[in-house]
Order: C-alpha cells, then structure tokens, then sequence
C-alpha cells in the first residue's frame, strides 16, 4: 500500500464504488395493503390523479378454506440490464450511479417504446408528454 500514490486509491475506491448498486427493502411480511406508501409516492413527487409510481398487488392462493393471500409493494426494479433503457431512442432513460433507472424529462419524447419494453409495467405516459417512473427517491 505505501508504493501507491493518492491518486491510485482514489482511483481504485473510484472504481469500486462505481460497481456498487443501491437497494431497497420492504418488509412484505408487514405490508397490510393500506396504500400509505402509494400515496406518499404521489404526494411527494406530484405525480397526477389516475397515474401511479408504485402499487400494491395482492395475490391469494389455495382454495377454501386453505386460502393463502401475499399483498406486496411494486415498483420500478431499477433492472441491472434494464429493457427500457436500450431501447430508449433519445437516451432520456439511463442509468444512473448506484444502478438508479431514471429518465430525463426534457429529453423525453414520450414514443413509450420504454413502457412497453419494462416488464414490471412500471412506467406511464405522464400527461405533459414524457414518461415518468419510480425515482428510488
């Protein structure tokens, strides 16, 4: 280590966490489907009445009386190797460090080839033209 300049670390902790990825953990075991997270999601980030960034899902299983029921939150899954954005004529959708999936509003054209590549049907045509999504805010 001492025959390495500050600028080799730099470069290799540059390097390392260029690699690294954020995540996001929820607890299905304690989502009850009351829909908070939906709405604090639209009220933070302004999305409009009849759109969404995340939802709940609810999935039962079994017959009666051996009935199963899983309720889960969903939303964009920020993909390593992500469709919608190699499929993105503009490059308005990119990734970001961490592995955040995002798009660029201004230079969306709203062509929805995204929405349709993403396979969690996690994105929408927002009504002023370009297609928005989870931010992982």
């Amino acid at each position: 280590l001492s025959n390495l300049s500050l600028q080799s670390v730099s470069r290799i902790v540059d390097q390392e966490l260029a690699n690294l990825r954020f995540a996001m953990a929820v607890d299905m075991r304690r989502c009850v489907g009351c829909n908070a997270c939906v709405l604090a999601c639209k009220s933070e980030n302004n999305v409009p009445d009849g759109y969404c960034r995340d939802w709940i899902t609810t999935e039962v299983r079994g017959t009666f009386p051996q009935l199963n029921m899983e309720i889960r939150s969903e939303r964009c899954n920020h993909c390593d190797n992500s469709p919608c954005v190699r499929c993105c004529p503009t490059g308005a959708s990119h990734i970001e460090d961490g592995g955040i999936v995002l798009v660029e509003h201004n230079k969306c054209i709203g062509c929805g080839a995204c929405i349709q590549a993403c396979p969690y049907d996690a994105r929408y045509s927002h009504p002023e033209g370009y297609v928005d999504k989870c931010t992982f805010c």
